[in-house]
């Protein structure tokens, strides 16, 4: 176990995966990480790479050549060198070995950073192509955050409020993991998305075209909660297990394929593109209250 602190914020790690473990906010002796209950769902803050989602067939092709990728990929179950750590800070990496190119076929360094400044954590995502050919992947955030925060509170107190009106439709997703051809409406020139737990029994629910930047959790039955900037993530997913007391604020430079894919990683959506050398980074930033 890893930690960085300062004066407000107390965050724990782990290098298997590079996942968060807790953020613990010192001043208000408050934990807002989900606790990792097996019984319901044993990750805290899985790390989605080299896909996000679901690929169909758990297949894609290159170039001709079919390759099987689990859902999310590899990167959440892997251990990653510890690169660099300050009090205040602390870089993982995973780069390409010969088991990464059985099922993924580039070459790479793949590096996440953590770092905190007052009441904030910033989490940046940083990928190297270390090949000599265009590479194709996504990479994308899974943080579980306890709901609720506080005692005497429930779940159906709290909701997520969105920093601009949205028009949103939520993508559903098929049974097996695939994203459907037609949305469903869920908010209509609204900020705010009221936590309920039926709200997840059908999965996920997958958002594109989001105008906001930002998302809060907030509860009217407390002051505490947490603002998550999107960064440049182009897709957003909120999922909580079934009857678990979190959610999951999950923004996304991927998706899972569609019903209609043809399984070929170039044509697949949202997936990002890098040419030999160049460096591709993402961050999200929390702040907790």
């Amino acid at each position: 176990m890893l930690t960085i602190e300062n004066q407000q914020l107390k965050v724990t790690i782990v290098s298997a995966g590079a996942e968060l473990q807790s953020i613990y906010h010192k001043n208000f002796q408050l934990e807002y990480l989900w606790s990792g209950n097996p019984a319901f769902w044993a990750k805290r803050s899985p790390i989605l790479f080299p896909i996000v989602g679901t690929l169909k067939q758990d297949t894609y092709f290159y170039k001709n050549k079919s390759y099987c990728l689990g859902r999310h990929g590899f990167a959440r179950e892997m251990e990653f060198s510890v690169d660099s750590q300050e009090p205040y800070s602390i870089i993982f990496s995973l780069k390409s070995s010969e088991i990464t190119l059985k099922k993924f076929p580039f070459k790479f360094e793949f590096r996440i950073g953590y770092q905190l400044l007052d009441d904030k954590l910033t989490t940046t995502y940083t990928v190297l192509n270390k090949g000599k050919e265009d590479m194709y992947f996504s990479v994308g955030a899974h943080p579980a955050f306890k709901v609720p925060l506080v005692e005497n509170s429930s779940y159906n107190d709290y909701f997520l409020e969105f920093n601009k009106k949205e028009n949103l439709s939520r993508w559903p997703i098929s049974k097996d993991g695939l994203i459907e051809t037609k949305p469903v409406s869920i908010l209509n020139n609204q900020r705010v998305l009221p936590l309920t737990k039926e709200l997840f029994l059908q999965d996920a629910l997958v958002f594109k075209h989001l105008e906001s930047s930002s998302v809060s959790l907030k509860s009217s039955k407390t002051v505490h909660g947490l603002d998550f900037s999107l960064g440049g993530f182009p897709y957003l997913g909120i999922w909580a297990a079934k009857n678990a007391d979190f959610v999951c604020i999950e923004p996304w430079c991927g998706i899972a394929d569609s019903v209609n894919s043809d399984q070929q990683l170039v044509h697949k959506e949202g997936i990002n593109k890098i040419t030999a050398d160049e460096i591709f980074e993402r961050s999200w930033e929390a702040r907790f209250y």
